[in-house]
This record gives C-alpha cells, structure tokens and sequence, in this order.
C-alpha cells in the first residue's frame, strides 16, 4: 500500500471530521455574513464584505458559543466516566471498575510496557500530569472557548445596542446578562441532553461495526464491552 493511502486509512477518522468542520464552518461564514448584511440593510447601515465579518464579534461569537459547549461536553464525559456507571452501556467502565483503577490495570510505573508513552513510567509529577492530560487539556479548551465567547459576546451586545442608541455594559456586566446565559446554557443543555441519551440508548439498541456500540449480540446488561 503506497505511503499516502496508508496515511489516509490510519486517520480516516481525524481527517474526515476535520474536512467536515472546515466545510461546516465556511458554510456558517457564508450564510451568516448575509444575514449579517441583510440585518445591515434593515437598519440603514451599510453591508459589509466578507473578509471584514470574519472579524466581526458578531461572527466570533457563534463560533466559540458553540466550541466551548463542545470542549465542556468531552471534559464533563471524561471526567465524570471515571467515576460514574451506567449499567449496559459501552459508554461506561464495567461496574467494579469504578474510579482511577490500580496501576497495574493502567500500565503505570513498573507495569509499564516497552511501548507505552514514556511519562507512564516516570513517577511523580509527570505520570501525575500524563494520566490527567485528556482531560486537563480539554478543560482548558473549554475555558480559553468560553472567555472568547464572552469577550466576542459583549462586543456583539455593545455594538447592537450603540445601534439602537443604549448604552454599552461592561465585561463584568455581561456575564452577568440574561444574553450571555441564554446563549450559553442553550449549548449546555443540547450536550448535557445528547452525551445522556447516547449512554442509555447505547444499553439497548446497537450499530454493528461501530466501536460505540457494543456487539449487536451482547446482552443487554453487558457493561462496557465495545465492538470493533
């Protein structure tokens, strides 16, 4: 199999869904730039070209509302599997594996294999910081994502209200203000909904093939087994 195609195959997964967002995202920044303009229109105010509502708060604010509701859906289901089970589900650890686990079970230290990631070995605050990057990194995802949102959010608030001849609020004051929580908490609940569902529906319906489900003859109280 030539270099290329090998690469392709290794990470169909990685490239598929980073093409989709890309195609996502320009179709976003098509459709709201002439909303954008239409609502410019509407107000007597003159439209602007497309390079410049790319650096729009308007646009910015879109994005990262949506970004940062993802990041905090992986962090929550990372975080919250070690400890939490659902009774059937691929989606959760078998029930007496509740918790960190031994090293032993993770591979950590002297149980280290000679191709596990060198830090699995090191001890102390390296292997500390390694068994947690996952998760850590998309906390930190979550918060850069948010505080943009924010930063973008009141831009956009201040600038439609200056139309409207309001005065502007502060960044404190804004997240404090029923459009930032609106706009938040409709994220929030979608994730909170879709990470619940696939977790208890995964109990009894199946998708062969697919490593989310488990295999379509399992029983329906087998707990963290996957297919392939």
């Amino acid at each position: 199999m030539k270099p290329i195609w090998r690469f392709l195959r290794g990470n169909g997964l990685t490239l598929a869904f980073g093409t989709g967002f890309v195609l996502a995202l320009a179709g976003q920044a098509i459709a709201g730039h002439a909303e954008f303009n239409n609502d410019l229109i509407a107000g007597q105010l003159h439209p602007v070209s497309f390079g410049g509502y790319l650096l729009t708060s308007d646009f910015a604010v879109d994005v990262t509302e949506n970004w940062q509701s993802e990041y905090l859906q992986f962090f929550l289901y990372i975080f919250g599997t070690v400890w939490l089970l659902q009774k059937g589900s691929p989606e959760s650890k078998e029930l007496h594996k509740a918790g960190l686990e031994t090293d032993e079970e993770q591979k950590l230290g002297r149980y280290a294999k000679h191709d596990s990631p060198r830090w699995a070995s090191a001890g102390g605050v390296r292997q500390a910081w390694y068994s947690r990057s996952l998760g850590i990194l998309m906390c930190t995802l979550f918060v850069l994502s948010w505080l943009a949102q924010s930063v973008a959010g009141v831009a956009a608030y201040n600038e439609e209200h200056l139309r409207e001849l309001q005065a502007p609020i502060s960044w404190f004051q804004y997240l404090g203000a029923a459009d930032f929580w609106n706009r938040t908490l409709q994220n929030w609940q979608s994730e909170l909904l879709a990470v619940g569902s696939m977790a208890i529906f995964s109990v009894y319906l199946r998708q062969r093939g697919s490593p989310e489900s488990k295999p379509v003859g399992s029983a329906h109280t087998s707990t963290g087994i996957e297919g392939g």
